[in-house]
């Protein structure tokens, strides 16, 4: 009985694969390049949400004791300590620092812009790709209903080469339909998603950046206040 009941587990499991193999094949040429090409852009997408993350994630871990060191040498005039500061942490508002340290005997404009520039380029570098995934968002699923649009043409030629067409011969051409247009949706919905969270998480990353920026500023003005005086 156990022998019997394995065999027929057996027969059906190979008709399952068989029939998966069977559909790849009866979407034909088109259907398979349209599956290639969402594939191709789900793997990007998931790239590019895995990496986006990390570096945004790095860019705005939050080192509460470096904007008091940072204050501390400045307020005791030790500005290669606070350049020191910058270099050794290393992140964006870091960076932004220390390219107002190194201007810090010229004009607090001329130094604001030097922080504003290099505060452009790292929002720059937090943004980059992102837009990407927008991208794919949108052409996903209009690759998808491609895809739907070459299923419906197998289908209908197929309909017309037959006197009487049974539900297998259509087959291919909805299987076609279906399975595109499904994939589509499925990668433009993760990529859609996924761009607004990174928007998000960047959006709070400069807010982070330009709060600390103003303090940071507020620094160098009182310390050339107190300079001149």
């Amino acid at each position: 009985m156990k022998k019997e009941n394995l065999k027929r587990w057996g027969e059906e499991s190979q008709t399952v694969n068989e029939g998966f193999f069977d559909i790849i094949k009866e979407m034909g040429l088109g259907g398979n390049i349209v599956i290639i090409i969402l594939f191709v852009l789900s793997v990007a997408a998931i790239y590019i949400i895995i990496e986006r993350y990390n570096t945004i994630r790095k860019n705005s871990i939050d080192d509460k004791n470096f904007l008091k060191e940072i204050k501390d040498a400045i307020t005791n005039n030790d500005l290669d300590k606070a350049k020191n500061l910058c270099e050794e942490n290393n992140t964006p508002i870091a960076r932004m620092m220390f390219k107002g340290l190194e201007r810090i005997n010229q004009p607090i404009k001329e130094i604001e812009k030097a922080i504003e520039n290099q505060g452009q380029f790292e929002i720059y570098k937090m943004e980059n790709k992102i837009s990407n995934l927008a991208t794919i968002s949108g052409a996903a699923p209009m690759i998808g209903f491609l895809g739907t649009v070459i299923g419906m043409i197998i289908a209908f030629q197929k309909m017309a080469r037959e006197t009487q067409p049974s539900p297998a011969d259509l087959a291919g051409g909805i299987y076609t339909a279906m399975i595109t247009t499904a994939a589509g949706l499925i990668v433009g919905i993760i990529a859609y998603i996924a761009y607004n969270f990174l928007v998000g998480k960047v959006e709070k990353a400069i807010f982070k950046l330009e709060a600390k920026t103003s303090i940071f500023i507020d620094l160098l003005y009182k310390k050339n206040n107190a300079t001149k005086e």
